[in-house]
């Protein structure tokens, strides 16, 4: 360990030198490579965490830039994947950093496959379905999430803890609206900040085993309103997650091929069975034009952009409904 590198740190008097070996021993998961994951990432990498897992199915456009702050204009020309680029930029900051950086859907059998050795899960996502799906997965491995939202001005946090706190299905009637998007109404980079300080204070508490008031924190940094509330009482005992009888409703939906981005007018569709070679030969047999990289295959089909990542997954954009998407791959592929 580099005493020196993390020195200020260990000076903290809840941290220390026994606490920053702690945060040295620990692999944490990121759900998400957006506003909150590049600030969240990059929060762990300097604090020293041992072992990082980064994903996200998307890339890197030039919207991205004003608030996702380890990428640059090159990474948004080259369309880089948004796990790649981070996995670069944050080498550069600690290079005996291990990063596992998977460019996929998170899904239940994603997070079966990859969830169950980490510490606890961070959520950098903007989309409602996922969280119920981390919260389910939280809950019936024990395994820790600390929740992170941001749309315009507002930030909210919460962490929850399987067997200490209720769950994210208990505190729901007393969260602030979920259904906006920063694709929609826009977000600040202040409110992003603000949001994972507020994550970044409890992962540092659940890395140094100290510990986390069961509360709920939110506000507009805007107006620069700020608020607490404890949800220790909000446990519910016919809660499908947390209850006394549990079924976890969300890991028991079956995988769809189709899926639309929230506020992005995107549909994801998935066939595994389409490789790139086959893609591109098909491209080159048709005359469709399509510039390509070691990661995606970019073209244009009936005036819609799209995306082709390797594994047989497409982003279609300018396109809200998974029937209009489904028509289109069968016109493109019949």
């Amino acid at each position: 360990m580099n005493q020196e590198r993390y020195s200020r740190q260990m000076l903290f008097k809840h941290i220390g030198n026994r606490g920053q070996e702690k945060i040295e021993q620990q692999h944490v998961l990121i759900i998400g490579m957006g506003a909150l994951g590049t600030h969240l990432a990059e929060g762990l990498v300097r604090a020293g965490i041992g072992k990082l897992t980064i994903v996200d199915r998307d890339y890197i456009e030039y919207s991205n830039l004003q608030r996702q702050t380890l990428y640059t204009e090159n990474d948004a020309r080259e369309a880089l994947p948004k796990v790649i680029a981070a996995q670069r930029a944050l080498t550069h900051i600690r290079n005996d950093i291990e990063i596992h950086a998977l460019i996929e859907h998170v899904n239940y059998q994603f997070l079966e496959k990859h969830g169950k050795d980490v510490n606890f899960i961070l959520d950098a996502t903007d989309n409602f379905d996922t969280r119920q799906l981390i919260n389910d997965f939280s809950y019936k491995y024990g395994i820790p999430w600390i929740y992170g939202g941001v749309v315009q001005s507002t930030y909210v946090e919460a962490t929850f803890i399987p067997g200490q706190t209720p769950c994210f299905n208990c505190l729901m009637p007393q969260l602030p609206s979920v259904n906006l998007t920063c694709d929609t109404v826009g977000v600040i980079q202040p409110a992003v900040t603000m949001t994972t300080s507020l994550q970044l204070k409890d992962a540092l508490k659940l890395l140094t085993q100290n510990e986390i008031k069961t509360r709920l924190t939110y506000g507009d940094i805007w107006e620069g309103d700020h608020f607490t509330i404890g949800f220790s009482k909000m446990y519910r005992e016919d809660c499908p997650t947390c209850g006394h009888h549990p079924y976890y409703p969300h890991l028991n939906q079956e995988k769809q091929s189709y899926a639309t981005l929230c506020g992005r007018d995107t549909v994801q569709y998935e066939n595994r069975n389409i490789s790139q070679e086959m893609l591109i030969a098909f491209l080159e047999q048709n005359q469709i034009h399509y510039r390509t990289n070691n990661y995606m295959t970019i073209f244009k089909f009936r005036g819609h952009r799209i995306v082709a990542f390797n594994g047989g997954r497409f982003l279609i954009h300018e396109m809200t409904h998974p029937q209009n998407a489904m028509q289109l791959i069968n016109q493109l592929f019949g």
